[in-house]
């Protein structure tokens, strides 16, 4: 299956509209309505599935054009379950445009890669002057008691000055999983790319996560774990010591969990 998604965000006066959505199954968008979107400084878009997806063979891509100013959170509503098929491969490509001065969060629920199935994730994430983002991944390897199958991420942030991060994580190596250099044993590995605000001077660390400052700008959090909500929960952890991210919870502002 062969599906394209988009949505184009920009700032109309004191709030943040929707100017262009399009979905393709198995990818549905879905726009928050109602009071609590009215009220927010955020446009909140949720990605529904709406057929079996991933599967053997798919090719997904979603693009996100945040305009200047602009700001929005695309959420996920439910895990993906990359699943074997007759075709090959499967594919999900996210693309993040944000323009000088806006705002976006990408925060999909997490992905289980099942035994003999075989999937690969790009996340390209484009940044203008005082852009800000976070994007989060949590990756399952396998369901309770199952081995995981192979999946390859890739992911890139850059700026007009270039690259500010690109990381590559590959799962499903048995030679690798025995190593308690990779995960620590554990099944579960969840990160977020943070360029928001102020960063700290120094890496911080738990007992299963670690923040990390980037070169130039921003903080890279990984965090992993024996499930995906134990994981999720450190990777909160880590972005509290995040100042910049501190300090936009504790301001209150709207679109941010």
């Amino acid at each position: 299956m062969r599906a394209r998604a988009r949505v184009v965000v920009e700032r109309d006066g004191a709030r943040c509209v929707v100017r262009e959505l399009r979905s393709e199954a198995p990818l549905t968008l879905v726009p928050q309505r109602g009071a609590v979107a009215t009220g927010a400084d955020a446009v909140t878009v949720h990605m529904v599935g709406s057929a079996t997806t991933p599967l053997g063979g798919d090719d997904v891509a979603l693009d996100v054009v945040v305009g200047p100013g602009a700001a929005v959170v695309v959420t996920g509503v439910a895990a993906a379950l990359a699943l074997p098929g007759a075709g090959g491969r499967s594919r999900l490509a996210v693309h993040l445009d944000v323009a000088d001065g806006a705002s976006a969060q990408y925060l999909p629920e997490p992905t289980v890669v099942t035994g003999r199935a075989a999937h690969d994730t790009t996340l390209d994430v484009r940044l203008g002057a005082d852009a800000r983002m976070r994007c989060r991944e949590v990756l399952v390897a396998g369901r309770c008691g199952e081995a995981g199958g192979s999946l390859r991420s890739h992911v890139r942030v850059a700026d007009a000055r270039g690259p500010l991060l690109v990381q590559e994580l590959e799962l499903g190596d048995p030679a690798l999983h025995a190593s308690p250099a990779y995960l620590a044993g554990h099944r579960v590995i969840g990160t977020e790319v943070l360029v928001w605000g102020e960063d700290p001077d120094t890496g911080a660390s738990g007992d299963m996560w670690s923040l990390m400052p980037l070169a130039r700008r921003g903080c890279l959090a990984t965090a992993v774990g024996p499930d995906a909500v134990t994981t999720q929960r450190d990777l909160a952890l880590a972005l509290a010591a995040h100042p910049g991210w501190t300090a936009t919870v504790t301001g209150g502002v709207a679109g941010v969990r």
